[in-house]
């Protein structure tokens, strides 16, 4: 973990796993149902610092932590608030981000396109225009089409276009998509900084240091990444420079930021991590002002009516549940299991904190180890749960029973009076309405088949059910 900077992805800096079954830990919030009666326990503010809350199922204890390393704070300071409701699903989550103070979200649910899980860093302007022409001539329905990473020379130097990779400029982009009908959407990391960019190697004073003066890392991509010291004026200034450049010279509307817990890593300045991360993210919404902001690789609770759209889960992958051995090294692996499991788990922030992101659905039949009942499994649930339903497919390649599938999404809504049954691990009925029609559907997760009332769904099977 050490080796790969692995430790440094997820809480495992400040809270340590006991090892022990039956102790589960969460952030910001927690529930216990049992059947439809729910008891929720919540944090009313994560501005003071991270809230943890840890059940240990066999001593029926719950034990509530703030992390408030290197805080210093005056005596009126309340550091710690508590909610505590029962009660069926919706009201439980609709008393508990009314009394947080956050506003239901006013975004509209988006479909679209996006470079990274498909192409990676191997983005080229002639790669994107034929996306772009695909996704008009095949998803004209589609309403934002964005750029991941790889049009920088390197992470952390966002001005400094790969002009080899984009000779007319991201600007120039940007105006083909919106030629196309379609909102312009940009990725950054913008607390980030690779070994091999300019900016960590010609301005050391903007790299966040420990208290030995250790640069810190905040992660192994690229050639290694370090974080950005928030509270350095110059950091600041050429942040704000950033903004401006992408919404108002290059005409992004949508900016997906990534990699934001590396701002909070270490506490600083007698602010807790916690502090930090809410401080650096009230910053960006200004930046940001009315433009739209995906939040990613970020603590959920630090951004509840902060960001238009979240991602609320791990990373997508080109299988369906990674090398086995991935899971004891990397809290935060990549997973399509996994991504489903959070899109279904943390429905209830949808619409409440801001729109769900569940990552992508993948139709295609190239460059993916993914079978057909997966795919489809995988579609689904985005469609049902997320808020931002992106996919990186080239179109193109796409046949007719592909086509039907993405045509659902033509008048893609947050599904309403959604209702979920956890049957085990791995099965689960799902209901709602969309259009004035009710829907039930049954999802079998598990590599086994398993027989659902008298229905026999294959494995990783989704199926539409008779009400």
């Amino acid at each position: 973990m050490k080796k790969y900077v692995l430790d440094r992805y997820g809480d495992g800096q400040f809270y340590k796993l006991s090892g022990r079954r039956g102790v589960f830990h969460s952030h910001t919030y927690t529930y216990f149902r049992n059947g439809s009666d729910y008891i929720l326990i919540g944090s009313l503010s994560e501005k003071k610092g991270y809230t943890i809350i840890e059940s240990d199922v066999s001593k029926k204890r719950i034990r509530i932590i703030k992390d408030c390393e290197g805080a210093i704070w005056n005596s009126g300071t309340t550091p710690l608030e508590i909610i505590a409701v029962a009660g069926d699903e919706k009201s439980v989550f609709d008393q508990y981000f009314s009394a947080c103070g956050i506003k239901p979200s006013q975004s509209r649910p988006l479909t679209g396109w996006t470079s990274w899980y498909n192409y990676y860093q191997n983005i080229t302007e002639d790669i994107i225009l034929e996306n772009i022409s695909a996704v008009k001539k095949h998803a004209p329905e589609f309403s934002v089409f964005q750029i991941d990473d790889g049009f920088a020379r390197a992470v952390g130097d966002w001005l400094d276009i790969d002009s080899e990779k984009f000779p007319r400029g991201m600007e120039f982009i940007a105006s083909e998509i919106h030629n196309s009908s379609m909102m312009a959407g940009i990725w950054l990391a913008p607390f980030a900084a690779e070994k091999n960019s300019k900016i960590f190697n010609e301005n050391p004073e903007w790299i966040l240091k420990d208290n030995k003066g250790i640069p810190v890392l905040a992660g192994g991509n690229w050639s290694t990444f370090y974080a950005l010291d928030f509270y350095n004026p110059e950091v600041r200034e050429y942040l704000k420079e950033v903004f401006n450049i992408v919404f108002n010279v290059w005409k992004y509307d949508l900016v997906k930021l990534d990699f934001l817990y590396a701002v909070s890593l270490i506490p600083q300045h007698g602010k807790s991590r916690g502090e930090i991360m809410y401080e650096a993210m009230e910053f960006i919404r200004v930046c940001a002002k009315d433009k739209l902001i995906l939040g990613c690789g970020v603590p959920l609770g630090s951004v509840f009516g902060l960001v238009d759209y979240c991602r609320i889960g791990c990373d997508v992958g080109l299988d369906w549940n990674d090398k086995f051995y991935m899971k004891y090294l990397h809290r935060e692996r990549i997973s399509t299991l996994n991504a489903v499991i959070n899109s279904i788990s943390r429905r209830h922030l949808n619409g409440r904190a801001f729109l769900n992101d569940p990552d992508v659905f993948l139709l295609r039949e190239d460059n993916l180890q993914l079978n057909q009942n997966q795919k489809e499994t995988l579609f689904i649930i985005n469609s049902i749960f997320g808020g931002l339903v992106f996919t990186s497919d080239n179109l193109n390649l796409y046949h007719e029973e592909q086509f039907k599938m993405i045509n659902k999404l033509t008048d893609f809504a947050v599904k309403e009076n959604v209702e979920v049954n956890t049957l085990n691990s791995y099965l689960y009925e799902i209901k709602y309405s969309e259009n004035n029609s009710r829907f039930r559907i049954a999802v079998n997760l598990s590599a086994e088949p398993v027989k659902f009332e008298d229905v026999v769904l294959e494995p990783y099977q989704t199926k539409f059910i008779k009400i």
